[in-house]
């Protein structure tokens, strides 16, 4: 008879070998630009990142509503098919503090990421796609916040 201690055990197991064999991926780490996440700027921040102003670019896919009833939970997304993407970076036009998040790829995961962002004003919301090869790329779209979520 299967029991919930047998099955725990042999999971444990299974994934150890898994992780021995380096199938499972790595643990996710978070990264610290403390000079982008300080810049109070599209341009400043482009400049902590050590990237090359940006060209709009039909490629990337980016979601967002075009009305934000609250601020403080702004959903948004963005997600590209173009080969080589390393980054993708949301920057908020006019928040306190315009980035918002960059997330890294590797070659062997899709390029899409999800997540939620605070606004404090209605504002344009950047994806900015940085591929390897040195290429800058950014999808926009305003968004219009009717509360603040940035502490108002």
């Amino acid at each position: 008879m299967q029991t919930r201690r047998l099955m725990m055990t042999r999971s444990a197991a299974v994934a150890a070998l898994l992780a021995g064999a380096g199938v499972l991926p790595a643990q996710a780490q978070a990264a610290w630009n403390k000079a982008a996440f300080d810049a109070k700027g599209i341009d400043d921040v482009l400049k902590a990142l050590g990237i090359a102003r940006p060209v709009e670019s039909q490629d990337i896919v980016f979601t967002a509503p075009d009305i934000a009833e609250n601020g403080a939970v702004v959903p948004i997304a963005a997600s590209t098919a173009l080969p080589g993407v390393k980054r993708i970076a949301f920057l908020v036009e006019k928040n306190p503090t315009t980035l918002a998040g960059v997330f890294e790829f590797s070659d062997a995961v899709e390029t899409s990421v999800a997540t939620r962002i605070k606004m404090g004003q209605t504002s344009n919301v950047l994806a900015v796609a940085i591929l390897g090869d040195g290429k800058v790329l950014y999808a926009q779209k305003e968004v219009k916040v009717t509360l603040g979520g940035c502490g108002g």
